[in-house]
């Protein structure tokens, strides 16, 4: 079987091609793409537990740990305890870090927007559909 005719071929190709694009737009603001989709992930009005950010973007805890660092660093995102839990850290956004979201979130929806304008809906249901099939098979082999 030659690589092109691999599914994982033509996903990696695809988001290495989004990535790239991301990092760029990212870059424009001294960010980075992991920094961004963490952004994206926070809660805006609760904030998000540490340890449910993670899992909910499929970074490994090394590399959120490091981005979470950067975040605070630059006054993006504050870490509080829960009023509820004190055993949870929760992790907020400041004023910045909601308007550095604000970016991130229209760099994902005019990319978002120029796709949908060049594949037909039809097109857009079944690789939809495909992608959630291809997610929930490696899933259910534990991959």
């Amino acid at each position: 079987m030659k690589a092109e005719e691999t599914i994982d071929y033509h996903l990696r190709c695809a988001w290495n091609l989004i990535a790239r694009h991301y990092n760029a737009e990212a870059a424009k603001y001294g960010a980075t793409m992991a920094s961004g989709y963490v952004l994206l992930y926070i809660d805006i009005n609760d904030g998000t537990p540490s340890t449910k950010l993670g899992p909910l973007m499929g970074m490994e805890p090394r590399s959120l740990v490091r981005t979470l660092s950067m975040l605070e660093e630059k006054g993006l995102i504050i870490r509080q305890k829960s009023k509820e839990d004190k055993r949870v850290v929760l992790i907020q956004l400041t004023d910045l870090g909601k308007e550095k979201r604000k970016l991130a979130k229209e760099s994902v929806i005019e990319l978002n927007n120029l796709l949908f304008s060049k594949i037909d809906k039809e097109k857009l249901v079944t690789f939809f559909d495909v992608m959630e099939t291809i997610t929930d098979t490696l899933k259910e082999n534990n991959y």
